[in-house]
């Protein structure tokens, strides 16, 4: 029985990596005016890298590192790896509150995976949340008669590949330490990032773009470490609503960093996202049982690229 003391510590917790994620965001943007993406992978990679195996280490975990030649977490790997080039990418080119709100459709894109992939069967309320979700992305992306601009199509696609990566996530087996799913994320994006110097002019780095992107490293560990935290100490269906809080400090950070204003259209599609967002979680957890909500998202839940 988890009390309500435990939920509301688990509620700090995915505050604090909330936070944790989108100062981290607030970095990478940063460092993609003067970086290209690679760079920007493997530098920050290579803290991460060090950090995580580091932690591996220091909870005795070198057992499992047998594990990082799994298909399924070589998949996932893969996957992460593909995330941080798109999201990274497009980072350079949207506003900070624009992208974190069009990625957190990523619950909606889940859905229609399940549906095309056979894995569930959606009622007419959940369909509707989808096309809501959709109509936000639409009112953010204002796309012309030629589609979606390339920054917003790579943000769909970051969201589309996250959605493939959490359900990769689900066949993990139980009894991988978080810890080493993050290592093998970790080192996955560092190689990419180095084979992407290949095709990339990189640009000589100052001590202070070595120490930003340090610090995004710290700063995306705490942030999956403290989604961790939140989801072992409390409810699933009271911790994970607060997900979205994301939102708004990623509207502040824009506004007040990067002088970012979202139009009225933008601001109502972002609420709509939310709101889709939101619901679909709700729905999820009234069809799933309460061994299966708990347990889903232990591994990996939370993990930002």
């Amino acid at each position: 029985m988890i009390t309500a003391s435990a939920n509301r510590r688990g509620i700090l917790a995915m505050l604090a990596g909330m936070t944790f994620f989108t100062l981290n965001d607030t970095l990478l943007k940063i460092a993609t005016v003067a970086l290209p993406p690679g760079e920007i992978m493997a530098v920050r990679g290579v803290f991460g890298v060090a950090i995580a195996l580091t932690l591996v280490i220091a909870g005795g975990h070198i057992v499992h590192l047998r594990e990082l030649a799994r298909p399924v977490l070589a998949g996932r790997a893969v996957l992460e790896a593909l995330v941080a080039v798109t999201f990274i990418t497009a980072l350079h080119d949207l506003p900070l509150a624009n992208i974190t709100a069009i990625l957190q459709a990523t619950p909606i894109v889940i859905t229609l995976l399940a549906v095309i992939l056979g894995l569930e069967r959606v009622g007419i309320r959940r369909w509707l949340a989808v096309i809501v979700g959709f109509a936000g992305v639409i009112l953010i992306c204002k796309p012309s008669p030629a589609g979606f601009q390339p920054a917003e199509a790579l943000t769909l696609l970051t969201a589309t590949l996250i959605a493939f990566r959490d359900l990769l996530t689900r066949q993990v087996a139980a009894h991988v330490p978080t810890i080493v799913v993050t290592l093998s994320a970790a080192g996955s994006v560092t190689l990419l990032g180095f084979l992407m110097a290949f095709k990339e002019t990189w640009q000589p780095l100052a001590l202070g773009e070595i120490m930003l992107l340090g610090v995004a490293a710290i700063l995306v560990t705490l942030g999956n470490l403290s989604i961790i935290v939140a989801f072992r100490i409390g409810s699933v269906a009271v911790v994970s609503p607060f997900r979205y809080t994301v939102v708004p400090l990623s509207l502040l950070i824009g506004i007040t960093v990067f002088g970012d204003i979202p139009d009225a259209a933008a601001l109502v599609g972002i609420g709509l996202i939310v709101m889709s967002g939101l619901y679909t979680f709700y729905r999820e957890q009234r069809v799933c049982s309460p061994e299966s909500a708990s347990l889903t998202p232990a591994i990996g839940a939370g993990d930002k690229p």
